[in-house]
């Protein structure tokens, strides 16, 4: 089940997995907030300026069973939005900030929970509706909560070691998938999204065409 996308349940996925199967759960659920279906965050109307349609995925958290299936299958966690689900997880000395260099309406940082027993930790990288921390290779917006590739990178880079499995049970557009794929990381995903799977496995497979005419040079 190695370097595949399951267009399915995390749930589903998950309970395929022995204990303990990956090294690391990195990944970006859904916070709730219902950032497609209200437009607004906070009370204050966001500057979207691509229109992805009506969806209802992030109505509401997971669900409990979701973490704790995260955490059995797995000898470490960081997650996105460690603030809106401090309900389900444990107290920890590593939340990792991430400063999104912004200015206006949108949120000047976000929260990452992990399960590691090291101090507090900021990566700086603009992510700041069209404008971003390196603009000459601007990456295309697939998803509303799409995250940067370069941020992922340099999170798996800090915190997990070469050839290690990487599980991602939201992986949306597949961000975090490709900075694995990036560094040699072995990688697993979930998706419920038909759509957003096809975009992830081209973005991938888009990475592996590159590596391979970098290494036949």
């Amino acid at each position: 089940m190695i370097n595949k996308i399951y267009n399915e349940d995390c749930l589903e996925t998950m309970a395929r997995m022995p204990d303990n199967f990956v090294d690391l759960v990195l990944t970006d659920p859904p916070y709730g907030i219902g950032i497609c279906s209200t437009g607004s965050v906070g009370g204050k109307k966001m500057a979207i300026t691509k229109d992805y349609g009506e969806q209802k995925w992030d109505n509401e958290i997971p669900k409990k069973e979701v973490f704790e299936q995260m955490f059995r299958i797995s000898k470490n966690q960081i997650i996105f939005g460690g603030n809106y689900f401090v309900e389900y997880l444990k107290n920890s000395s590593c939340w990792l900030v991430w400063d999104k260099d912004n200015s206006g309406n949108f949120a000047d940082c976000e929260l990452l929970w992990t399960s590691f027993n090291t101090a507090v930790r900021k990566f700086k990288f603009r992510w700041n509706g069209l404008l971003q921390e390196d603009m000459k290779n601007k990456e295309v917006r697939y998803h509303p909560t799409q995250k940067p590739v370069e941020l992922m990178r340099q999170i798996l880079s800090r915190y997990s070691n070469p050839n290690q499995i990487i599980y991602d049970p939201f992986i949306g557009s597949g961000s975090i998938l490709l900075a694995a794929q990036k560094l040699g990381h072995e990688w697993i995903g979930s998706e419920i999204n038909k759509e957003y799977c096809d975009i992830a496995n081209k973005r991938i497979d888009a990475e592996r065409n590159q590596m391979k005419l970098l290494f036949d040079f």
